[in-house]
């Protein structure tokens, strides 16, 4: 399950659609965890916003920097950038999130350490030039069999 896999994205609709293909092959109802990592612009709400999309979701998909959490039926989308404490995590109810049957997208999940569960699958994504690399991680059985899926499909 360590092992790491990557893909190359050239652009913002790539990621975007990368983001739809993992919800293509997301079941609802089956709980997920997803950590994205990556500097400031590197397009983890881009993929976000694709997953949602992928999902059905018709309106607009923002970071939630100021509210920490955006909740989209049973997808939550979370960015703990401006964290200043994982502490903090406790006074949003964040283990009422974290159901069996949610899906939880995290940026900057380093920021929450200790206060959140391990991620199932962990997005790497690192600038090459105009591109963006995206190092696929695996912490689970069922993230293992995602990424797998979304590969497979995606080359």
């Amino acid at each position: 399950m360590a092992e790491e896999r990557q893909q190359l994205i050239s652009s913002a609709q790539d990621m975007e659609r990368l983001g739809a293909k993992f919800a293509a092959e997301i079941r609802i109802g089956q709980g997920l965890i997803v950590y994205l990592k990556g500097d400031l612009g590197a397009g983890k709400t881009t993929f976000s916003r694709g997953l949602l999309h992928g999902f059905g979701h018709q309106g607009a998909v923002k970071s939630p920097t100021y509210t920490l959490v955006e909740s989209y039926k049973q997808l939550h989308h979370f960015d703990l950038y401006r964290l200043a404490d994982p502490e903090e995590l406790e006074y949003i109810g964040v283990r009422d999130y974290f159901l069996d049957d949610s899906i939880c997208l995290i940026e900057w999940p380093e920021k929450g350490r200790g206060f959140l569960p391990p991620a199932d699958v962990v997005l790497q994504i690192q600038y090459q030039g105009s591109a963006r690399l995206v190092l696929f991680e695996v912490g689970s059985e069922r993230g293992e069999r995602l990424v797998q899926a979304v590969l497979e499909k995606y080359n």
